[in-house]
């Protein structure tokens, strides 16, 4: 620790002399800018001397910034805002002139004017200066959002008052599959959570204070947490996982994206209309607010979970008022302006970093490959750089304020995966910068005014693998046009897989026609809308009212379904027949009807255990798709083909998707009993509700009624509160009703049933 101790100071002595010598600059600059702003006797004095005035004065203003200026702000905190603001410039600038005085021989004049924009641009400086040498300091950046916190606690944000219950920390590292945190863990990526898990951090790889060199190798660390595996639904996307996960629901999900004929529209799960009717529809379906209802926040999720604190949550981004804006959001987090500088930088370099990746990619001719130009690496810096620091500022500042629960979403390695590919030196970095904010918020948990426990989990993997168009030259719509006989693209023509299209269809009509000539079309009929989600596509006939069955697809398109099922980049096809339910078509003509138990599972069996059970709750959704259609899968490689432009995507069955992990404390009880797996994120959505049970009391059912839906009067379960002589617990997020309002379950020490 000694070493470390002077490590720190080491740094802030160098930061001090840094941020002195550029003051010092930036005085002489504007000494020599403006007329009334001098650094000389009425004589003259040498360069040497001038500078040695402008050190003093740089070095007695900051002095006087430092010790004065928050007394001065202190004793000003009754005056109106607007007029403080004002009044900040004139003390800035009284603090100048008493420094410029200060200086031996009167050495250093300025007008009053001149002070103060001298002030100003001085400070900016200093702080710009003293944030961009801190961007890599964690210790000084966790004491900015220490100060954050407490300035959110002063302006009305306590939190809870003297909880005594351990908190929850949910983080879900968006896309990291278990496979690859334990290869991060075996590579040293990832000290913080080696540690937890009892393993020795690889030296040099970095880590917490004081676990370096010989004493990091020979300390034997005790886990703290269980790594366990879960298995997603056949939707291995966030949608519908982190839907399951924070309301309990994700049924009739069937994809990232997909088109409901009722309504006409196509629901995207990042689009915020369409998030805020999935939490509407899973509220309706469980009569429950969500995991958060208690006290929660959520931070950088699609769904607020039930939380009253939000920041960054999709499924309220579409309507924003003063009841539901987030204290801890952008503005709250920019307006420290070392935050601003610091994720400023850090943006900029990320920025340049992709370019320099993505080039260095095009140059070594990688395979696969995707497109990464345009406005992509900025995206990515937003992802890597921007909504980390924000959100990881937001869950410290939920810590300090003492809330019962958190949930935070950090998306940054599943941006740069799908371009990059899951593995490899681009994704490496980034699980060492969120190794490093999991350790920042281990170390924040113990300054807390409550105990945490942090839980670590993902809501899917990623699978490798090339696209879909690179591999055959056709995307699958141009495959599904070609199926149904309408003119398919000239470049999707010219490819073997398209002439193969074509000629699967002429031997399906029977009519075998030269190319080019003659070739009679199909009654003019509304096109198919063919949509992907990763490995996953889905096709739709927008004419037709209700869901397709196989025999209505095959009279209408009677080459459709041998196409797509025999085409060597189609795993399996799912269809509905009209007399047997459910059925899997795959190449060679091959049938399994779900509902009649099959031994034979025919092409599900290479996609593992429990792919049957996916495919089968999929096909009883109400808007699951007329054909869905599930990519190759290459169960050596654990490759799939991307229908979107991606080389690492996720969405659908096959490979390292859908096996995502649950890193929990030892003190919660098993996710699962030994021997038993975990499958689909309603089933964790119940794990972790009885984990907070754990901690907060057990559950209890409270009766109430939830606006703007068909519940009324079912049971909404929320944690017994026994510590705290009151909670207001929300049962419902004030958007996902449609109608504002909130209904509220008051429980107290002795549970009796309350509204308001």
């Amino acid at each position: 620790m000694g070493r470390e101790r002077w490590r720190r100071v080491g740094n802030a002595l160098w930061r001090v002399v840094a941020v002195w010598a550029v003051s010092t600059l930036t005085m002489l600059v504007l000494a020599g800018l403006l007329p009334d702003f001098k650094l000389q006797s009425e004589d003259g004095d040498s360069a040497t001397r001038i500078a040695i005035t402008a050190a003093l004065g740089a070095g007695a203003f900051g002095l006087l910034s430092a010790l004065v200026w928050p007394l001065l702000v202190r004793a000003l905190l009754l005056v109106p805002a607007l007029v403080l603001g004002l009044l900040a410039f004139f003390l800035n600038g009284s603090l100048l002139l008493l420094a410029l005085s200060l200086i031996p021989e009167d050495r250093g004049e300025a007008g009053a004017e001149t002070a103060v924009v001298v002030a100003a641009v001085m400070s900016a400086v200093a702080s710009a200066t003293g944030g961009a040498l801190a961007v890599r300091d964690d210790d000084a950046y966790r004491r900015r959002l220490y100060r954050l916190a407490d300035r959110r606690r002063r302006h009305g944000d306590p939190g809870r008052p003297g909880p005594i219950a351990p908190g929850t920390v949910f983080i879900q590292l968006d896309g990291v599959g278990h496979d690859v945190l334990e290869a991060a863990v075996a590579k040293g990526l990832m000290p913080t959570v080696a540690r937890w898990l009892g393993e020795h951090p690889t030296p040099g790889a970095g880590g917490a204070p004081g676990a370096t060199g010989a004493s990091a190798a020979t300390q034997a660390p005790t886990a703290t947490h269980r790594l366990t595996p879960w298995r997603t639904d056949w939707s291995s996307q966030t949608g519908a996982s982190q839907l399951g996960i924070l309301h309990g629901s994700n049924y009739d999900v069937p994809a990232f994206r997909w088109y409901e004929k009722d309504t006409g529209e196509v629901m995207v799960s990042n689009r915020p209309a369409s998030a805020v009717e999935l939490q509407r529809r899973a509220i309706r379906r469980t009569g429950d607010g969500g995991l958060l209802a208690l006290d929660g926040a959520s931070r950088g999720n699609l769904f607020s979970g039930g939380a009253e604190q939000l920041a960054l949550v999709l499924s309220v981004a579409a309507r924003r008022g003063k009841g539901t804006r987030s204290r801890a959001g952008y503005f709250a987090y920019f307006s420290d302006p070392a935050n601003a500088v610091r994720t400023a930088l850090s943006f900029v370099a990320e920025v340049f970093r992709e370019i320099g990746e993505s080039t260095r990619a095009r140059v070594e001719r990688r395979r696969p490959r995707v497109g990464r130009g345009g406005l992509y690496p900025f995206i990515r810096a937003f992802a890597t750089v921007v909504e980390r620091d924000v959100v990881v500022a937001a869950v410290i500042g939920d810590m300090l304020a003492g809330r019962s629960a958190v949930y935070a979403d950090l998306v940054a390695y599943d941006e740069v995966a799908h371009h990059s590919g899951p593995t490899g030196g681009d994704v490496e970095k980034v699980l060492r910068r969120l190794d490093r904010s999991l350790a920042l918020l281990a170390q924040v948990a113990e300054h807390a005014p409550r105990a945490y426990r942090i839980v670590l989990l993902s809501d899917h993997g990623q699978s490798p693998g090339e696209t879909f168009r690179a591999r055959y030259g056709l995307t699958l719509g141009d495959l599904v046009r070609a199926g149904c006989g309408l003119p398919v693209p000239r470049r999707a023509q010219r490819t073997h897989s398209g002439a193969e299209a074509r000629a699967a269809v002429r031997a399906a009509l029977r009519r075998p026609v030269e190319e080019g000539t003659g070739e009679r079309r199909p009654a003019r009929r509304a096109e198919p809308i063919v949509l992907a989600s990763g490995n996953l596509g889905l096709v739709s006939f927008p004419d037709v009212r209700h869901r397709m069955t196989r025999e209505e697809i095959d009279r209408r398109h009677p080459a459709l379904l041998p196409t797509l099922a025999n085409h060597p980049g189609v795993g399996f096809i799912l269809v509905r027949s009209a007399e047997r339910g459910p059925l899997v078509l795959g190449a060679r003509g091959a049938e399994v009807y779900l509902d009649e138990d099959p031994a034979d599972l025919g092409p599900l069996a290479e996609f593992g255990p429990g792919a049957a059970d996916a495919v089968r709750r999929t096909d009883g959704f109400p808007h699951a798709a007329d054909i869905m259609v599930n990519s190759w899968y290459d169960p050596q490689e654990g490759e799939v083909l991307a229908f979107e432009e991606q080389i690492g995507s996720h969405g659908g069955l096959g490979g390292a998707q859908a096996r995502p992990f649950l890193l929990s404390p030892l003190v919660l009880s098993a996710p699962v009993e030994e021997g038993e797996e975990l499958v689909g994120a309603e089933a964790v959505h119940r794990v972790l509700r009885r984990w907070l049970g754990e901690a907060l009391g057990p559950q209890v059912p409270v009766p109430v009624s939830v606006p703007g839906t068909d519940v009324t009067s079912e049971d909404v379960l929320v944690p017994e509160v026994t510590e705290v002589a009151e909670a207001i617990v929300p049962v419902n997020d004030p958007l996902s009703g449609g109608h504002g309002g909130t209904a509220f379950a008051v429980v107290d020490q002795a549970p009796q049933d309350k509204t308001r």
